[in-house]
């Protein structure tokens, strides 16, 4: 049996809730078909938001997105969405597809996405192929309560009040799509273009300013930039994608063999390794810890279903894809005292999406259930736990075969959500809290084979359910976990 040890004593951070945030990029049918539809779809919609859609996520719980990329935003000019549809510029989406972009869904329509959806914004500004100039105007034109050209354009296009933009990102992956620059010309050019960032109310409204950070294990890139521009960011980003085999063999998203699993699993737990490495690598530089680490881009990203459009970026989304985010949401709750926030890729339609629609129809995925399961974290404060566990090793990789995070919120209840990665192994676990006198346990699961997935002819065969093979004891509890299982417990004291 499998001890597992949470102290409410130990109060580590608070797990901000912006960990548990989302990406929307104009690709494939995450914004146009996926949230937007317009004003005059059949679909229900209010103001061309989806109902289905945006009910769905305020019941999630989605406290942050990120728009409009992505590579997208290097090539995005906010004016061409804004004022009257008919008049705004299309363009060709040339990262993604090859499509007409119409630019019907804009500033505006962002900011009314998320009045909707109850979610703070996370602009991404264009350095890739934009100007200082465009950059500062559109932080006024959103931003300004005052007297200027960009505030009284916003008012003619219908907008009397400025807009809150709680994070700003200065340019997105421009080691690669937003520039291919070195990491010292783009610390100089994120310096330039940060300055321009305005904040019009310091008071009230500063705006976080997001730098553009590493790929992956890109170590390299955050010492380098970190040298030259660590004093003028509040947050710097880090994207990883689990990729099994490499770019070159990815796989199927909802056929695979219990090997690529297990290689799945393993690549996407290292990034605990390498949120460590990065940090390490943060705090030299920044030995006050005024600079936070923002994970906005990391989830799975697995070849396109069969006759889609490959620059769309559709995929499933199966029982690997919840361990995948139950394990990482963990992982990030556990090192909350660096991370900031995190946005997973991406929201509707694209990667490793939580819902999936098709014409009026739509699909809540497993990692939508994770990320509902999961909502009671936020917020809370990240207790000591330690879970004792055997390992499992593939293709060189080692990982715990249970991974665990413990949090309490302001009345004292406590959340642990423990995922089991085996598939063939059910894990007995032995909770004690320490100096506690347990009062009640609920639980809750969402489980099954490795490849389930809900489909639009079944869009159950996936979801939770109440969770009963536990014991509540005087300290703590005894369970039975499940292979393949999320597990959510739920502790009143």
């Amino acid at each position: 049996m499998e001890k597992y040890l949470i102290n409410p004593n130990q109060k580590i951070s608070t797990i901000n809730k912006d960990i548990y945030g989302h990406f929307s990029e104009h690709l494939g049918r995450c914004i146009y078909e996926g949230l937007f539809v317009g004003k005059d779809s059949p679909i229900p919609n209010v103001n061309g938001m989806r109902c289905d859609v945006v009910n769905a996520l305020k019941e999630m719980g989605i406290p942050v997105l990120r728009w409009p990329g992505g590579c997208f935003a290097d090539e995005y000019h906010w004016k061409d969405g804004i004022g009257p549809l008919e008049n705004r510029k299309k363009m060709i989406n040339t990262h993604w597809g090859g499509v007409v972009e119409d630019n019907s869904f804009g500033t505006h329509e962002f900011f009314e996405l998320c009045r909707q959806l109850g979610c703070d914004a996370y602009i991404n500004g264009n350095v890739g192929s934009g100007t200082v100039q465009e950059m500062s105007e559109w932080v006024e034109y959103m931003t300004f309560d005052g007297l200027s050209p960009m505030s009284e354009l916003r008012k003619q296009n219908g907008r009397d009040e400025p807009w809150t933009v709680k994070y700003f990102g200065i340019g997105n992956e421009n080691w690669g799509c937003g520039g291919n620059m070195r990491p010292e010309y783009y610390a100089y050019e994120f310096n330039r273009y940060n300055t321009f960032v305005r904040d019009y109310d310091s008071i009230n409204k500063h705006i976080y300013r997001i730098a553009c950070g590493p790929n992956s294990e890109d170590y390299d890139w955050t010492e380098r930039f970190m040298k030259t521009a660590r004093r003028h960011m509040n947050g710097i980003s880090l994207h990883y994608y689990t990729v099994p085999h490499g770019w070159d063999g990815r796989g199927k998203a909802a056929e695979f063999d219990e090997n690529m699993y297990y290689v799945t699993v393993t690549t996407a737990y290292k990034i605990d390794k390498i949120i460590q490495n990065h940090v390490e690598i943060i705090n030299r530089h920044d030995p006050d810890r005024r600079v936070d680490l923002i994970v906005d881009e990391w989830g799975t990203w697995f070849d396109v279903e069969e006759g889609t459009n490959p620059g769309f970026l559709y995929q499933q989304n199966t029982m690997r894809d919840a361990m995948v985010a139950g394990l990482t949401l963990n992982i990030f709750n556990k090192h909350s005292d660096r991370i900031r926030m995190a946005n997973i890729a991406q929201l509707v339609n694209v990667l490793q999406a939580v819902v999936l629609t098709d014409g009026e129809d739509m699909l809540l995925t497993p990692t939508y259930h994770v990320f509902k399961m999961y909502k009671d974290h936020q917020q809370n404060t990240l207790l000591g736990s330690y879970l004792t566990s055997d390992t499992l090793e593939c293709e060189g990789l080692t990982m715990p075969k249970l991974i665990e995070s413990a949090s309490m919120d302001e009345n004292g209840v406590i959340t642990s959500t423990i995922v089991n990665v085996s598939l063939d192994e059910t894990k007995e676990v032995k909770c004690q809290i320490a100096d506690s006198e347990v009062k009640t346990v609920k639980a809750e699961i969402l489980t099954g084979a490795m490849d389930d997935h809900n489909t639009f002819d079944d869009k159950d065969k996936v979801k939770t359910a109440v969770y009963t093979d536990f014991e509540k004891t005087a300290d703590g509890f005894t369970a039975k976990i499940p292979p393949c299982s999320v597990v959510k417990f739920t502790i009143t004291k």
